[in-house]
């Protein structure tokens, strides 16, 4: 089955705003533990959302009217810090599908590419714009146009980056490598099969 072809994610955003996002913050060490990612997404910003008796601090993941938001917005060098991977992981198991900041850290990116989440690089002052937008109408929608660089909200729209090969990737449905042998196996077979090192 081939992989989704992604040129346009849309949904309601909310902005966590700051510079210097490390993967730290956004998923501390000591829940990554886990066997599997699953259960990644509870534990997103959990040491800026939660006190220690696991009580809500101020947040904007924890207002009400930011629920079932699936576009997050950020500052510059987003995803900085340790490469680990579980820190996308934890943005794509919360729910989250596209990213908007100024700047991302060079594996936190790749990695997020690999989970099919596009992430834009917009101006800091457009980024205000829509996070503005977005305090006054919760509601309002997002789309991140992948294929035309662009983010349209509420009847405005701005131009933004992503990355040629990501761009490439998501829009040919190839952002997943681990996909693409999956669905490459038998030709992987057919091939090994002619070599003399991997005859049985």
């Amino acid at each position: 089955m081939a992989l989704e072809k992604i040129t346009k994610v849309t949904g309601r955003g909310v902005t966590v705003a700051g510079d210097e996002i490390d993967t730290d913050r956004i998923i501390p060490a000591r829940f990554m533990k886990c066997v599997t990612f699953d259960s990644m997404g509870e534990f997103l910003f959990y040491d800026v959302r939660k006190n220690e008796d696991g009580s809500d601090k101020k947040h904007p993941l924890n207002e009400e009217r930011f629920q079932g938001a699936s576009i997050l917005l950020s500052g510059a060098n987003f995803g900085c810090g340790s490469s680990r991977e579980h820190a996308p992981q934890a943005i794509y198991r919360y729910g989250f599908r596209g990213i908007i900041a100024e700047s991302y850290a060079e594996i936190f990116f790749g990695n997020c590419t690999t989970l099919g989440i596009p992430c834009f690089i917009a101006a800091k002052e457009d980024i205000a714009k829509i996070s503005a937008a977005v305090d006054a109408d919760p509601s309002i929608e997002i789309e991140l146009d992948v294929e035309n660089e662009k983010i349209v909200f509420g009847g405005q729209s701005v131009t933004a980056v992503i990355r040629e090969t990501a761009k490439k990737a998501l829009v040919a449905g190839k952002w997943d490598m681990i996909g693409e042998l999956k669905e490459a196996e038998a030709d992987i077979a057919a091939v090994a099969g002619k070599l003399p090192y991997m005859a049985k």
